[in-house]
């Protein structure tokens, strides 16, 4: 077998599969030599040092690009659904909030010298937002300064929204060609994991194992919550209508799937033909469920949140209601911008940890943490989001 069959094999490979034996190795590792376990935690390091430089440029031209080429609607039902995506992700968000503060979670971080800047308060947590609105965009991107970016990307999106055709063209290749790089980045995933696991047991033992596990429990809870609650709670609200036989239709029929395919967009083609199934108006799901696929995301909102609130425990920072509260709508806006890529939302936990004064490197190594548990919730976090886009697109369209 050549080189490049190989390499062909592994970057075409299925990743959980590839992440579930790094931890394999790691593990078996740790167990036959702590030593050379100790010494193989570089190449985690290299992993969260590659996350940190891709996910700044990516945050700016993903939300660039999508506001730049959006195509305005004008299907009558679109603004129902819409306003259901929104309010689902916002849900989402809150119930992940109160999740984390009924079931802290605390993770195993270097996070020396990373509470220097812990804000006290929401109004301490609003001036530092303001700053961080107006920062000049090269300091933005190399302090990795998310919230800045998101703004800077959201300016060049609405002007270039009217550029010529030509010029759209080329910045929605650019974010192809980001995204291409971030799709490389997360295939090196299975040999990241495998030096930040066998680096944290060497040095804080199996018990690292319980806390991946605790946070994963409070994550794929908040996941059922959303798909059992939540959602047939707003659909009821919008319709009047016993939710139920359509959310158990949409978890089968498209979370199933969506949670072995591991992507909102390629699952795209299994919603349109469900939709077909069920007898939807064409007009409607032929453009909300694409949407969908880009903005209804609130799996991505908890996992978000409960990870941000994660490092914020584990840093010792306090959260009044107030900057939960804030945090939501960040965590849900950020959910809707989440990269195609399985483990996209991921890359964007730094931009809701920036609210709390945590560093960048504290961050990143919460999105390896992540990646580690991306095994179960990634597959989860698509199966939520993807069979969302059926449910509320059916209750619109049957209303109708």
């Amino acid at each position: 077998m050549s080189t490049r069959t190989f390499l062909n094999r592994i970057m075409s490979g299925s990743l959980v599969l590839q992440i579930l034996g790094g931890i394999v190795l790691a593990v078996l590792l740790v167990l036959v030599s702590p030593s050379a376990a100790k010494s193989v935690a570089l190449l985690g390091t290299l992993f969260v040092s590659a996350l940190k430089a891709v996910a700044p440029v990516l945050v700016l031209v993903l939300v660039a690009s999508a506001i730049a080429n959006r195509k305005a609607s004008h299907t009558a039902q679109m603004r129902p659904i819409i306003v259901m995506y929104l309010v689902g992700t916002v849900c989402a968000a809150l119930i992940a909030v109160s999740a984390s503060t009924l079931f802290p979670t605390v993770l195993t971080l270097q996070a020396d010298g990373a509470t220097q800047s812990a804000p006290q308060g929401i109004n301490e947590v609003l001036e530092t937002l303001l700053f961080r609105l107006v920062d000049n965009p090269i300091n933005a991107m190399l302090t990795a300064n998310y919230i800045g970016i998101l703004v800077w990307g959201v300016l060049l999106g609405i002007f270039l929204h009217h550029a010529s055709q030509t010029t759209r063209t080329a910045l929605h290749d650019i974010s192809d060609a980001i995204t291409r790089i971030v799709r490389v980045v997360v295939r090196l995933a299975p040999i990241g994991i495998f030096g930040l696991v066998a680096g944290n047991l060497a040095e804080g033992g199996f018990g690292v194992l319980g806390e991946y596990g605790r946070v994963l429990t409070v994550l794929l809870g908040c996941m059922v919550l959303v798909a059992l609650v939540a959602n047939p709670l707003i659909v009821w609200v919008a319709t009047r209508m016993n939710p139920y036989p359509l959310v158990f239709t949409a978890l089968r029929e498209s979370g199933i799937v969506a949670f072995f395919t591991r992507s909102s967009a390629a699952n795209i083609p299994v919603n349109l033909a469900l939709c077909e199934r069920l007898n939807l108006e064409e007009d409607t799901y032929a453009v909300s469920i694409p949407l969908g696929a880009t903005i209804n995301m609130g799996g991505a909102a908890i996992t978000i949140t409960v990870l941000t609130l994660a490092a914020v425990h584990t840093l010792g920072i306090s959260v009044d209601l107030p900057t939960a509260l804030l945090l939501s709508v960040v965590a849900a806006l950020s959910a809707c911008g989440a990269s195609g890529v399985p483990g996209g939302s991921l890359l964007l936990i730094p931009l809701a940890c920036s609210l709390f004064g945590i560093s960048n490197d504290v961050a990143m190594q919460v999105v390896a943490v992540g990646f580690v548990i991306s095994i179960l919730q990634d597959s989860a976090e698509t199966a939520l989001n993807s069979s969302t886009d059926v449910v509320f697109t059916g209750a619109v369209a049957r209303k109708a």
